[in-house]
């Protein structure tokens, strides 16, 4: 019981910290700045039920995607922890990550798809993250993660539709702060995946 517990907060962090909802407010509300409060509320609503599902997939395909392309855990480790170090690193930098990078686009729903299901809520750090938990094999952590994403989906939600108050509430430096406190989280998880595949790799030999 006291594992499951410890498997639930580790995955709750790495979500929490590669998703960071607070962060992703500036871009949210920079993308639907001239949107009224309604169609706020749809885009992000649209957002991060594609953001889930797709997760969804990796973390129940994960498996099945390593045997059919013949890629290893700890080859996955490694790779992951790399780009997710390196997510980290420009987030401390202050960069806005490649996997972040957006124009200014008219107010449309299809944002909501491109760019912020795709790449800003779920792009190669959180599938990596997730798929990275759900490799454990075990079916009990599987749906930890697919909870504990769903949690972090609503709670992105939530602060989407919260945007303009928590902008005004925060401000802009306090948020920048916040973003390089969780990049630093980001790189830390990153350097534990790169050890984890290293220490695997070497034991599976």
């Amino acid at each position: 019981m006291e594992s499951l517990v410890a498997f639930t907060l580790s995955v709750f962090t790495g979500f929490i910290a590669i998703m960071n909802p607070i962060a992703n407010v500036p871009i949210f509300a920079s993308l639907t700045d001239d949107a009224d409060k309604q169609t706020k509320k749809q885009i992000s609503k649209i957002a991060t039920i594609t953001a889930f599902g797709i997760v969804v997939v990796f973390v129940v395909l994960g498996k099945f995607i390593f045997e059919l392309f013949g890629i290893t855990i700890p080859a996955f480790q490694i790779t992951g922890g790399i780009l997710i170090f390196y997510v980290g690193f420009e987030m401390l930098q202050s960069k806005k990550s490649s996997v972040k990078h957006i124009k200014e686009p008219n107010v449309d729903e299809n944002i909501a798809i491109s760019p912020l299901a795709i790449p800003i809520l779920s792009g190669p750090g959180t599938i990596v993250t997730a798929m990275n938990f759900a490799s454990k094999g075990n079916y009990i952590n599987i749906l930890i993660v697919i909870g504990v994403f769903a949690i972090m989906c609503v709670l992105t939600h939530i602060a989407f539709t919260l945007s303009n108050l928590i902008m005004r509430k925060l401000g802009k430096n306090l948020i920048v702060v916040i973003g390089k406190i969780m990049g630093l989280i980001i790189a830390i998880i990153g350097t534990n995946m790169i050890i984890n595949g290293i220490k695997g790799a070497f034991l599976a030999s």
